[in-house]
């Protein structure tokens, strides 16, 4: 072979190889992906649109202590993000349900939709009424926080026990100074997303800096979900979701919180939604972790606070480990 073409040939065995490779896509309910437990779907109707919610359903391992655990994921996350820690609640004996909320991964993404938190609180708790759960764990992450905090407000006598870890809208970002964006806007700007884009930014704000292999498969679950061939849909339900996120802060309701509390927070965290067009002096006072943590437990009656120092956004899928001997330790008391 000449010299040029085995340079060539080479140059392109590494891209296709290299962690930045954008290959895989998946359909727009990430048909192709794989989940880490079999997949259910809970089917209903809502604003005259017939839609399903993708979730799974885990029984214990260990011996069953009759508690039902509700994993809510966040934004970018889905609720196969959550799989180490439902090996690690089943293990002690939790029946593990994770479901993927509308407009996510696996469920619908309908062409037209008014999101709202009480709208996917309602549709959640139709799907635990169809599972035969009337009393819950909710274990919740960034934007499942704030999902979970309207789910206590809405339906308090159904949870048990409230667990957040690193909600986001632990300010009010508007309030605060951050610029509107239409869902226009946030529809262009999900449409450029890439999986570069997607490692950059879950490396800097997930993970503190830090990068470990098995992080690539969040990476390219995302990015696959949109570059696939439904990334319009995809990227309009996101930017539908954004605009839910950023209008719809819970912060102020946190006082009138009734059920037992524990917020669990990477203190390195500096996620604030839509920081990336504030100007200077409010970016620079927006997602101080290490204070809004404090901030929350003191609003919320009776809370509890356990700090991660040094972790990002994500400490449930940066160290695994420690943060589910965390997490088993607060459920059991």
């Amino acid at each position: 072979m000449p010299r040029r073409l085995s340079t060539l040939a080479s140059l392109l065995l590494a891209a296709a190889f290299s962690p930045a490779h954008a290959a895989t896509t998946y359909g727009p309910e990430l048909q192709g992906f794989s989940y880490p437990h079999p997949v259910q779907h809970y089917k209903f109707v809502s604003q005259g649109e017939q839609l399903q919610m993708a979730y799974m359903d885990v029984a214990p391992t260990g011996k069953a202590n009759g508690r039902t655990a509700v994993l809510m994921h966040g934004k970018n996350f889905c609720g196969a993000t959550w799989d180490s820690q439902i090996t690690a609640l089943r293990g002690a004996g939790y029946r593990v349900i994770a479901p993927d909320q509308i407009g996510f991964c696996a469920s619908s993404k309908p062409a037209h939709y008014q999101y709202t938190f009480q709208q996917l609180a309602v549709n959640t708790a139709g799907l635990l009424k169809q599972a035969g759960v009337s009393r819950a764990v909710l274990v919740a992450h960034s934007t499942g926080g704030m999902l979970a905090t309207r789910y206590a407000l809405m339906y308090p006598q159904a949870v048990s026990q409230l667990v957040m870890v690193n909600p986001i809208g632990l300010e009010d970002w508007k309030a605060l100074g951050v610029p509107y964006r239409t869902v226009d806007q946030w529809n262009e700007r999900e449409l450029k997303l890439t999986a570069d884009s997607v490692r950059s930014y879950e490396k800097a704000t997930y993970y503190g800096g830090r990068w470990k292999p098995e992080y690539e498969r969040w990476v390219d679950m995302l990015a696959g979900l949109n570059a696939g061939p439904g990334k319009q849909l995809v990227a309009w339900n996101s930017a539908l979701i954004y605009d839910m996120i950023f209008t719809q802060p819970v912060i102020y309701e946190f006082p009138k919180l009734t059920v037992p509390t524990v917020l669990m927070i990477g203190d390195a965290d500096t996620t604030a939604i839509g920081s990336d067009i504030a100007p200077p002096e409010v970016k620079a006072k927006l997602g101080k972790y290490a204070v809004l943590g404090k901030e929350a437990a003191a609003l919320i009656p009776g809370s509890r606070l356990i700090v991660f120092p040094g972790m990002g956004h994500a400490p449930q899928m940066e160290e695994p480990q420690e943060f589910n001997r965390q997490l088993l330790k607060a459920m059991e008391e």
